[in-house]
């Protein structure tokens, strides 16, 4: 019998307006009431996952920050896990030699030198992923960050390193060059200390080697006394890639990359077509 559901956001439970379908919102509340915990596991920081759940009024638990926070059904905190001094020091060496930029996650909220980088890069990979961006619209919502206080833009990330009582939790290099991304990448994983992956094509994703989806999700299933044959996980990239492989019902999404599609035994459906909501049926009416 399942008894945990671990889904992505981005590209997963989310369409591409970001938003969660009535069809995923009536599968999870299903499966709810048969008293299945369903946690929601992301690449994004609490303050920013939380936006498009809160809407739904589900309540559940979330994996933060690939894995660097973790978070109870009443948002209270109950693990971190943060960068040293030394690993700060790794992942932005390399960062500025290939002139990535790049966006540094805390504790408290996100930090950016220079927020026309980030309307230029969003721009950049939404070309070379085949869609026409709306420059008003990304530029209206990385204002509303700005506003909201989830964005901060700062001279120099020196002085978010230097802040007393804020730990820097992960790091998100953007690039519309896939051949830097990928060189870059490669360097990072050589250091043993951290947790190297993505969530698209066009970015690299950098946490402490203890924050992953699929540590978070053991350690949490381990709390709850389940094991892992009684756990579905879903995704559709690099940074889920963890957590499909310890779960027993582990499913690709049907716009997922293919290292995740190796991996998964199942293929749901598109972030479009509610691919979630069914695979949750699917396995909650034992057709998988």
């Amino acid at each position: 019998m399942i008894k945990l559901i671990a889904t992505d956001m981005d590209g997963t439970l989310l369409n591409s307006a970001h938003e969660v379908s009535e069809e995923n919102i009536k599968a999870i509340e299903y499966a709810q009431s048969k008293g299945v915990t369903v946690v929601i596991a992301t690449g994004r920081a609490f303050y920013e996952a939380n936006t498009p759940i809160k809407p739904t009024g589900l309540k559940v638990p979330f994996i933060c920050l690939n894995g660097a926070e973790v978070r109870d059904e009443e948002f209270n905190i109950r693990h971190t896990s943060k960068l040293s001094d030394q690993q700060i020091k790794d992942v932005t060496s390399i960062l500025d030699k290939y002139n990535l930029y790049y966006q540094v996650y805390t504790s408290a909220r996100i930090y950016t030198e220079d927020k026309g980088k980030d309307l230029q890069i969003y721009l950049d990979i939404a070309e070379k992923m085949g869609h026409t961006p709306d420059v008003e619209k990304i530029r209206n919502a990385i204002q509303k960050r700005i506003d909201n206080g989830s964005l901060k833009e700062v001279s120099n990330y020196q002085e978010v390193y230097e802040r007393e009582g804020e730990i820097v939790m992960k790091f998100l290099a953007f690039s519309s060059d896939l051949d830097k991304i990928d060189t870059a990448k490669a360097e990072l994983a050589q250091f043993k200390h951290l947790a190297v992956s993505a969530s698209s094509r066009g970015n690299i994703e950098i946490t402490h080697n203890d924050a992953q989806k699929g540590i978070a999700l053991e350690a949490l299933c381990e709390q709850l006394n389940i094991t892992m044959d009684q756990v579905m996980a879903i995704g559709d990239n690099l940074n889920d890639i963890s957590m499909i492989e310890k779960a027993k019902y582990s499913f690709a999404m049907e716009n997922g990359t293919d290292e995740v599609k190796a991996v998964a035994r199942y293929m749901a459906g598109s972030n479009e077509d509610s691919g979630v909501g069914r695979a949750i049926m699917q396995v909650m009416n034992g057709e998988v």
